[in-house]
């Protein structure tokens, strides 16, 4: 099940924050790094978030128990116009291959849609091929690879999957 996320999602979307970057990064980020993140402290930054109105969207998807991803997005950081970006998608491995993701894009592109844009963009680390893969499968054109700072201030290589349609995600 796919909804808007409120206030009262906050500490379960910091657990699949968490849990995913630990799942997902590992040895694409420092494991210091990793160990430090604090569900508490991305708690309070998702409920502020929720809390305030704003223009973006956040989307939580759960199964029968407890919340297994969330994702949000807004205008893109490039500022393209007519341009969204989606900003996190993050999916719990235990729920990856289940259609979970390819449904939050699809809400998050209609969601989005409605709010005027008319192609999405998202970027993912270049060296994370499972993630390239579920983009390119929902038919992401990615562009080259570019440098972006990451966590502690460290480059990393991202690549931006980009749908010059946004309507092609919601069919």
């Amino acid at each position: 099940m796919v909804f808007p996320a409120g206030p009262s999602d906050a500490e379960e979307m910091a657990r699949v924050h968490v849990t995913s970057w630990r799942e997902t990064y590992r040895g694409l980020l420092a494991d210091a790094f990793l160990a430090r993140m604090s569900e508490p402290g991305f708690a309070r930054r998702f409920r502020r978030a929720l809390s305030e109105p704003g223009e973006s969207v956040t989307l939580v998807a759960a199964d029968r128990y407890s919340l297994v991803a969330y994702a949000q997005g807004g205008a893109s950081r490039r500022g393209a116009p007519g341009e969204a970006e989606v900003a996190t998608l993050y999916v719990l491995r235990q729920a990856q291959g289940e259609g979970v993701g390819a449904r939050l894009m699809a809400q998050m592109a209609r969601a989005l849609s409605a709010q005027g844009a008319t192609s999405l963009m998202v970027s993912v680390l270049r060296d994370n091929l499972r993630a390239r893969g579920f983009y390119e499968h929902l038919g992401g054109e990615p562009e080259a690879a570019r440098q972006e700072p990451g966590p502690g201030g460290r480059l990393l290589y991202e690549v931006a999957y980009r749908w010059r349609d946004i309507r092609s995600l919601t069919a």
